[in-house]
């Protein structure tokens, strides 16, 4: 397990900000008809027109620079020519490397006129990330942050997909530890000051089973009910929060 000092932590911050500009970018531009191609090579192109790369290209083999995932589809939903459309929920995971140092963030979008129930999920799973976020400080452990973000969703009645988790991270897109969405307190690895961690609640409207299609990548809900998906990029300080991802941006073109 990696540990940053203060200046590799602020070049992670910088990363993150990129990728939160990014997924800006794409709220400009995300309605009905816009098909998911066009939103990747709009986040392609304007990474690297900041003088990062996108990290997700050919990581692994994966074939774009964004995930977009549309409705059912949890997470890695690859982009192509399908059109999106009022009512959907999109997904869409953004990883950069600039300097050397690796950002990653997610965030699902409402398209046109979303139904109340799934606006709802949305809702409950953004405040769980939320709540999970406020655990990632020294002394306290995974399990708490898993604790904070099950707890909460499945006091709704949704459920919390077990075969993703979040991660650590650093020059590395993946490094230790993992960071489950569920899980006990008080268990599992103590957190450090200057660990940089990945929190992501993956949320389903029903069944926490997932299922991987043929393309290796697409991971959907079992029963085709939507799923929810958020992501920060967290370092873990002594006594606060500190958070490297912002959705500020985000939050200005959507007028939240």
């Amino acid at each position: 397990m990696y540990l940053k000092n203060d200046q590799e932590i602020e070049l992670l911050r910088k990363s993150s900000l990129l990728v939160a500009s990014t997924l800006a970018e794409i709220a400009k531009v995300i309605r009905p008809g816009i098909t998911t191609k066009y939103l990747d090579k709009l986040g392609d192109t304007y990474i690297r027109d900041n003088g990062a790369i996108p990290a997700f290209l050919n990581y692994n083999g994966y074939p774009a620079s964004l995930c977009i995932s549309i409705n059912d589809t949890v997470v890695h939903g690859i982009p192509d020519n399908t059109e999106l459309r009022d009512g959907d929920i999109v997904s869409v995971d953004c990883g950069t490397i600039l300097n050397g140092w690796v950002g990653d963030s997610a965030y699902t979008f409402e398209v046109g006129e979303v139904a109340e129930t799934t606006r709802q999920l949305l809702k409950v799973t953004r405040e769980s990330l939320e709540l999970g976020v406020a655990q990632a400080v020294a002394g306290n452990r995974i399990g708490d942050i898993g604790y904070a973000v099950q707890s909460y969703v499945e006091g709704f009645g949704y459920s919390v997909v077990r075969d993703l988790v979040g991660h650590g991270i650093g020059r590395r897109m993946h490094e230790s530890p993992e960071v489950p969405n569920y899980g006990k307190r008080g268990t599992g690895v103590m957190l450090k000051e200057g660990m940089v961690i990945c929190i992501e609640p993956m949320i389903n409207l029903g069944t926490y089973r997932v299922k991987i299609l043929d393309d290796g990548w697409t991971v959907k809900t079992n029963d085709g009910k939507p799923s929810a998906h958020y992501e920060k990029q967290v370092a873990v300080r002594k006594h606060k929060v500190d958070e490297l991802t912002s959705y500020e941006e985000i939050n200005k073109v959507l007028n939240k």
